[in-house]
């Protein structure tokens, strides 16, 4: 069920309408109720996956919160009986018990995860190996469908079971409000990667609908839509066409395709979180912000900490600082410190070590192909290679006396930053490696007199449809800008009724005149739909 699409909106207004009218205690069963209808749109079989999750999310976060309470209630019982040596090896027992049921717990979550993945790309890649032995036998391809959203909702529990084992948060003891925290349905579709400790209280123990929220919910989905329909849509059409044909889209049509996807890109993964954000929203339910202006970002470290945040602090909480501090980090760094290697390299190389293994693991967790590791590795690049000649850069600034909050170098490092991560995206554009390759080596030998002598109408789109994709990218950067003073969307709140209503109906009927659908039209999936 596409959040653009007139039978999410029927399905929206009538889950309005029935989890208003509830008894506020019977609202979580609703919305859980309303996730699997939601869910089962995608394919009844996807259910059994999702469900499965939340029954082993249950039993471990649990089982583990029992052995706390029970660790607890022991040594408050024990404090007079037993020594403080007693009760540090008490805890330990405890904590490697909790470990255990922990470590079950991430197999099995992780472990679908990794079958309904990465089980083709790992017999592809062995089949490729058994080519370069010059073996004729072949494993053949298990065609696994994945599941909708599966990525997200494997982060989610994982999470929530890590937050647990770390006593950060109070499990519940319900087993549908679990499964209610891991089905939420408008995370469903891309994120954001929520936390149990984050959500629970709007989740789980539902206030009585304010008017306000509906209002700031709605207008914010409008918005999502204007942007996904609007410009995304519009755009995603000229990025097929180039990236479908690089033989004969070469050269300037590739740069311009990189301008035309990181439109595309924007546009379609923000007006899917608004959207997101908006639907939780009008049910009264607080979910986190995923982005905040990525592209005024100075560095490609800035960016990821402005892009999918909740995908960037994931990675940050649960994979880059356990391992920074796990033994083998440790011994590595001890080893190093003894070495004769210059300081700073001692220091600097376990970092590089850790965040090479979150790269390569955010890579592959946007896609089981080797564009996508390729990506993360060279994102990890040159985020290091930043960080490294960071000296250089400011002795670069004192000598030639200028600043770098100068409004100038903002916008000169920003177009940098943006024109990185263009190059960085083609692996996703292109799909393979070789090709990818292939095209950008091109835009160094081709005019870019093609794109002003009518070959851009060829792609697909008219005269119009540029005006007004330049129109939309317009107004999206001055909506970002109007954003850094505070919500929009509260200030148009408290406008005028006048003024707000017009706002709004010209923004609806952009949509209708506007929005790139209608008979023939093959509406597009959100990019992150396919994670």
């Amino acid at each position: 069920m596409l959040f653009t699409s007139y039978a999410f909106i029927g399905f929206l207004c009538v889950g309005l309408i029935i989890y208003r009218l509830a008894p506020v205690k019977a609202r979580p069963y609703i919305l859980l109720a309303l996730s699997y209808y939601f869910y089962a749109h995608a394919g009844v079989w996807c259910v059994v996956f999702i469900v499965s999750t939340s029954i082993v999310a249950y039993i471990v976060t649990v089982k583990m919160d029992k052995q706390a309470i029970a660790r607890k209630r022991y040594l408050a019982e024990m404090k007079d009986v037993i020594s403080r040596e007693e009760a540090r090896e008490y805890k330990a027992r405890d904590k490697r018990s909790r470990r255990r049921v922990l470590i079950v717990g991430l197999v099995l979550t992780l472990g679908l995860l990794a079958v309904v993945k990465y089980t083709d790309f790992t017999i592809t890649n062995i089949n490729s190996l058994l080519d370069l032995v010059g073996s004729e036998s072949r494993i053949p391809l298990a065609g696994i469908l994945m599941p909708m959203g599966i990525s997200f909702y494997i982060f989610s529990t994982v999470g929530y079971m890590v937050d647990v084992y770390r006593e950060a948060v109070t499990p519940t003891h319900n087993p549908f409000h679990t499964a209610l925290f891991i089905s939420f349905f408008p995370q469903l579709v891309q994120g954001p990667i929520s936390r149990y400790g984050d959500i629970k209280e709007d989740l789980l123990n539902p206030k009585p609908l304010k008017a306000d929220s509906l209002k700031l919910g709605a207008m914010r989905v409008l918005w999502g839509f204007a942007k996904k329909l609007i410009i995304a849509d519009r755009a995603l059409i000229a990025v097929k066409a180039i990236t479908g044909d690089p033989e004969k889209y070469s050269g300037a049509f590739v740069v311009a395709g990189m301008a035309l996807y990181a439109l595309e890109l924007y546009a379609d993964f923000t007006g899917g979180i608004d959207i997101t954000i908006g639907t939780a929203q009008m049910f009264g339910i607080g979910v986190k912000e995923n982005f905040i202006r990525p592209y005024f970002s100075k560095s490609v470290a800035e960016y990821w900490r402005r892009w999918h945040i909740t995908m960037g602090t994931w990675f940050a909480d649960y994979v880059f600082y356990p391992m920074s501090s796990c033994k083998l980090i440790r011994n590595i760094s001890g080893a190093l410190r003894k070495s004769r290697l210059p300081r700073r390299a001692a220091q600097r190389i376990p970092v590089y070590i850790t965040s090479a293994v979150v790269w390569f693991a955010t890579g592959l967790w946007h896609g089981a192909s080797w564009n996508f590791i390729l990506w993360g590795m060279l994102n990890f690049a040159v985020i290091m290679i930043s960080q490294e000649l960071e000296p250089l850069y400011d002795k670069f600034h004192k000598k030639f006396r200028f600043s770098t909050n100068a409004v100038p170098y903002k916008a000169f490092a920003a177009t940098r930053t943006i024109v990185i991560l263009s190059c960085l995206r083609m692996l996703d554009c292109y799909g393979s490696v070789g090709t990818t390759f292939g095209a950008f080596g091109s835009i160094f030998t081709g005019s870019p007199a093609v794109l002003f002598d009518g070959s851009m109408s060829a792609l697909g789109l008219t005269l119009f449809d540029y005006v007004i994709l330049l129109l939309g990218m317009l107004t999206l950067f001055a909506v970002s800008m109007l954003q850094r003073k505070g919500s929009v969307r509260t200030r148009l709140l408290s406008a005028p009724f006048a003024l707000r209503a017009c706002l709004l109906i010209a923004l609806f009927t952009a949509i209708l005149l506007f929005g790139a659908y209608g008979p023939g039209y093959d509406v597009g999936q959100f990019i992150y739909n396919r994670f």
